[in-house]
């Protein structure tokens, strides 16, 4: 989320130390800020700074740019009564954050008190009034409809012990798991992160044996707060997540995907885990067929043809032998069978033949090298190397995926779902609030965008050609279906977002790409995951010059960002598990064009139907029906 000055923020503990300087912050942005806070000489003084911050961007405005409210936040009504003055002030909530916090001078064990004035209040202020924080704050920006962020204050006592207030440090713990079990709210445009420095230079940790601050490298500054503070606003890709500041690592993410895979089971890993199958004996044959490249061109007809070659056995030591079930059909097949995809001269792709086609599969492992026992024979595994127009194929077993079952549906989250979900992210820095344009929505990686741009809270418009396509759309969720067999696409997009698109996901190239620039808004993002329209023809690949282009988006501050999915591999099983979660729980559909193609010999079939423009969702072909049949069964 960007800031900007007339949005509002509520701070709570917003009279002294970081919320103070939190609050001075927002309105160095130009926002209107609501303190709240239990001391009120304090309080009506960060309320004066605030708004002499203000006055440079609103003037005198009848509206206070900042207001103060004495509240005891550990009392649940006098905490919600806040919110809603804020909002009757301010008209609506963009960001609140968290802050208030006590420390407990008396140890817990030591203490011979109900706890009243001591930790129970402790409790209460620094655990329980954050989720009532968190819940009224959630609330106020979901039925507003528009994004919102909340920033919960947590410490790095929450993410390791600290002796001299165990009180301290539980709630603190609390926070932060609390804060990242929210990560889900991000589907309803509002984001939830929670921030954890080690020691400020406040009141309260002055108190503190300064031997035990000097040990840790001395104090954070109040501008490292802040700065960590609006990365955790500004970061749309951050929901749930937890920044930890220290004086000698300075900003790191906690907890570190290291650290994740020591302790943290995967929720679509283990759902994968307890519903897979392992498959019995699978029959290794003396010779397999596959689909092979013998001559370079953008005809995936003319370029290859049916081998039937041995099967090499044993297995070599650190790699596996994959059945292949179902294949995965790409628009870049045929990029691939003019070699376009290899560098080096013409002579140096020509040396490349022969060399085997296809990208991506699910199967199931026939055998393993013997340096292999992380992986067994029969489990179900998909895949995403080349040549997997193939019935058999060996690959290091490292790069294998195990998965519930060898389904066609798997095959689709693999180049397609992948593509979408990291270049939106990555390419696209999607948020939520905005409009995203998807063209060729209805194809195999359209699918997944316009349901990941839907799920992420924005407004998508979706293009296809046809009755069929643009129903499978409408039935994704898809705000804005422009079937261009009916319509025109630009008359379309400038009567109805005169504005432009945020986002837009573009795959057909040519004329639909100047009119995608021509529609793209003011710090537009577009971007670039294919151009099938100039993949095939007579003298194949069909480069196009864009005049003019420059200027375009140095006009506007856009940008045009091309995405090539081989080159984030690094991403690909954190987005994968993401999208099985998502398949899983029933939130993320796949759709399957329902033209058959049986058998490797049909691969050729396959690629020119898509090219066609007659697919619906994603292409597949079953390498083997006899094993498909079998678990159709299942």
């Amino acid at each position: 989320m960007e800031l900007r000055p007339g949005m509002s923020a509520l701070v709570t503990g917003g009279a002294s130390g970081i919320g103070k300087a939190l609050c001075i912050a927002l309105a160095q942005k130009g926002l209107f800020v609501t303190i709240v806070d239990f001391s009120e000489e304090n309080g009506r003084e960060a309320a004066s700074l605030v708004q002499i911050e203000n006055k440079r961007f609103h003037g005198d405005l009848k509206v206070p740019t900042a207001i103060f409210i004495k509240c005891d936040v550990s009392n649940a009504g006098d905490l919600s009564a806040a919110f809603g003055k804020h909002v009757d002030t301010y008209g609506g909530l963009d960001i609140c954050i968290n802050c208030a916090g006590i420390a407990v001078k008396t140890l817990v064990y030591d203490d011979q008190s109900d706890g009243t004035r001591t930790w129970r209040h402790a409790v209460n202020v620094n655990l329980v009034a954050v989720i009532d924080g968190t819940r009224i704050a959630s609330q106020i920006m979901r039925s507003g409809k528009k994004p919102g962020v909340i920033i919960n204050i947590g410490s790095a006592a929450g993410l390791y012990p600290m002796n001299f207030d165990p009180i301290y440090s539980g709630t603190k713990a609390g926070v932060v798991m609390f804060t990242r079990s929210l990560a889900p709210l991000r589907r309803h445009g509002v984001r939830v992160n929670v921030l954890c420095p080690e020691f400020v230079q406040t009141n309260m940790a002055e108190q503190l044996n300064r031997r035990i601050v000097d040990a840790t490298g001395g104090y954070i500054t109040m501008e490292d707060i802040v700065n960590a503070t609006f990365e955790l606003i500004k970061d749309e890709s951050k929901a749930g997540a937890c920044l930890w500041i220290t004086k000698r690592r300075g900003m790191e993410y906690w907890p570190t995907p290291e650290e994740r895979r020591k302790y943290l089971l995967n929720p679509s890993k283990s759902k994968r885990m307890l519903t897979q199958n392992t498959f019995s004996t699978v029959h290794t044959p003396e010779f397999y067929e596959k689909i092979v490249v013998h001559t370079l061109s953008h005809n995936f007809r003319d370029a290859t043809r049916l081998d039937r070659v041995r099967l090499r056995l044993p297995v070599e030591p650190h790699s596996a032998l994959v059945k292949i079930i179902y294949a995965g059909v790409n628009a870049s097949d045929v990029n691939f069978s003019s070699g376009r995809y290899f560098s080096g001269g013409a002579k140096e792709i020509a040396a490349r033949l022969p060399f085997d086609a296809g990208f991506e599969a699910v199967g199931i492992v026939a055998s393993v090298g013997d340096s292999v026992n992380y992986i067994k024979v029969g489990t179900p595994v998909a895949l995403m190397t080349y040549g997997t127009y193939s019935e058999f194929i060996q690959v290091p077993a490292k790069r294998l995926l195990p998965v519930p079952r060898p389904e066609p549906e798997v095959v689709a989250m693999l180049t397609s779902g992948l593509t979408a979900s990291i270049s939106l992210e990555k390419a696209g820095q999607m948020k939520s609030g905005e409009v995203v344009l998807v063209t060729a929505a209805a194809g195999g990686t359209g699918q997944f965008a316009v349901q990941l741009a839907k799920l992420a809270g924005n407004k998508v418009v979706a293009t296809c050609g046809g009755n069929s396509k643009a129903a499978l759309l409408a039935s994704l969720g898809v705000d804005r279906v422009i079937n261009y067999q009916n319509e025109n696409i630009k008359d379309v997009l400038k009567k109805e977002f005169p504005r432009g698109a945020d986002i837009i996901y573009e795959s057909v190239g040519g004329e639909m790409f100047d009119l995608c620039l021509n529609a793209l808004a003011v710090h537009g993002r577009l971007i670039v995951i294919g151009m099938i329209s100039q993949y095939q023809g007579e003298h194949g690949w069909r480069p196009r010059n864009y005049t003019g282009l420059c200027d375009k988006i140095l006009a506007k501050s856009q940008t045009v960002a091309g995405f090539f999915l081989i080159q984030c591999a690094q991403l690909w099983q954190d987005h994968l598990d993401k999208l099985f979660d998502l398949y899983a729980s029933g939130k993320l559909k796949v759709s399957l064009d329902p033209k058959k193609f049986l058998g490797v010999a049909s691969a050729p079939d396959a690629v020119e139907y898509l090219h066609s423009g007659k697919s619906v969702g994603k292409v597949v072909v079953c390498i083997d029906p006899s094993y498909s049949q079998t678990l159709a069964k299942l």
